[in-house]
């Protein structure tokens, strides 16, 4: 009988250290992320907001008959909202660089025009622009991509024909394009 109740207690001590418990103690944190609006256009080229400068050069007759046209030049909008891009000249007239003096004011709508050649924005290529055809460049804020879906890669490419005739004499003829990305 004394082994019995030696037995039993044995298994009572057993079955209290099995069902002991640890001790544990929590602590608990809040982490926040405070998000702005983020948006940015650069050229994939020059990897910045200022491109490299394209030159059109006339140096035949069927250059001045026929146009111009650049390179592509690829854009690359960064935004955490859907967007829209819009293109301008920064000025009316393009600014003359030569020897002449009379004759150099030449205007930058209808002689300067821009084409999308391609375009993964995920907006539209808004009208007059086109994927098939050049439209006119003016002075004035134009829509040129409406919207374009957020992300961090949205691409579109544009090329530039110049179609001045035989009006103007030899110089140089500048003017900047400005390209706007606008969250919506």
């Amino acid at each position: 009988m004394k082994k019995i109740v030696i037995i039993a207690a044995a298994l009572v001590g057993f079955t209290l250290n099995a069902n002991a418990q640890n001790a544990t103690a929590n602590a608990t944190q809040s982490a926040s992320l405070v998000l702005s609006n983020a948006i940015a256009i650069t050229f994939t080229g020059s990897g910045t907001s200022t491109g490299g400068a394209v030159t059109l050069p006339f140096s035949t007759v069927s250059d001045y008959a026929n146009g111009v046209t650049s390179t592509a030049q690829q854009l690359m909008v960064q935004s955490n909202l859907a967007f829209g891009v819009t293109v301008k000249a920064n000025a009316a007239n393009f600014t003359y660089t030569g020897t002449y003096t009379t004759g150099t004011t030449m205007p930058v709508s209808g002689v300067l025009k821009l084409m999308v050649t391609a375009n993964t924005t995920g907006g539209t290529v808004a009208t007059p622009f086109s994927t098939s055809a050049f439209a006119t460049l003016t002075a004035a804020d134009q829509n040129l991509i409406s919207n374009g879906t957020y992300g961090s890669n949205q691409l579109f490419s544009v090329q530039y024909q110049a179609t001045p005739g035989f009006t103007y004499p030899a110089g140089t003829y500048t003017t900047n394009v400005v390209y706007t990305a606008t969250q919506q």
